[in-house]
């Protein structure tokens, strides 16, 4: 059955690891559907907020299909895209996209939106496309805070421009709240450090103490 076979695709980006996290050290990180949700959710809130009108249903159909053919061709890691040669991925993707849609009667409207995804052209694809990259970020950064991974300082060094000045916004204060967590987990990293040294003086100062007792007492001793 055609579109039982469609589904059981999207049923396997539940157990299509994000490559990414794990190459970082993260352990037992989201799978590609728990990020397609992230990127859904964020495209209806930002939706909420912006100034232009939208088609909600090409929107969230766009968010729902960004990930699809990674259910037959796998999170690939970006570097390893790097050294293919320009356009592949987007070539790769669409054939895997054409054959999990099959013969579908409604395969070609969704091929389409796929399509309009990539060109990044309209208003509801650029939207899909900051919230995929919001939900990177937001996921990042909960990451940092569980596992404390400064493998993923990476994600933070280099600037990050979106479509929507609302999506930029919500980038800043993520990133701003970053900085004030850091700041603060170095500041009890230098207390801790400080209170260290402050019970290292301390021994030793007991231990000098012991020492010129133990000194006087030998000398008395000998005196005698």
């Amino acid at each position: 059955m055609k579109l039982l076979n469609i589904l059981m695709h999207g049923n396997q980006l539940k157990r299509t690891a994000r490559t990414g996290w794990a190459q970082r050290g993260i352990p037992h990180a989201e799978n590609v559907a728990a990020h397609s949700y992230g990127v859904i959710f964020a495209a209806l809130i930002l939706a909420q907020e912006i100034e232009a009108e939208l088609d909600m249903s090409r929107l969230l159909a766009m968010a729902a299909l960004h990930d699809l053919p990674e259910g037959l061709t796998t999170d690939i890691p970006t570097p390893a895209w790097r050294y293919l040669p320009s356009g592949i991925k987007t070539e790769v993707e669409r054939e895997a996209m054409q054959e999990i849609l099959g013969e579908a009667t409604f395969a070609p409207q969704l091929l389409v939106l796929w399509e309009e995804l990539h060109e990044a052209e309209t208003t509801e694809s650029r939207l899909v496309h900051d919230a995929d990259k919001l939900d990177l970020h937001i996921q990042a950064f909960v990451y940092e805070e569980q596992f404390g991974n400064r493998q993923l300082a990476e994600f933070w060094t280099v600037p990050h421009k979106f479509y929507f000045p609302e999506a930029q916004e919500i980038y800043d204060e993520l990133h701003r709240r970053r900085g004030i967590r850091s700041n603060r987990a170095k500041n009890r990293g230098e207390t801790k450090s400080a209170r260290g040294l402050t019970g290292q003086t301390a021994v030793k100062s007991s231990q000098q103490t012991k020492q010129k007792e133990a000194k006087a007492h030998r000398k008395q001793g000998w005196q005698r």
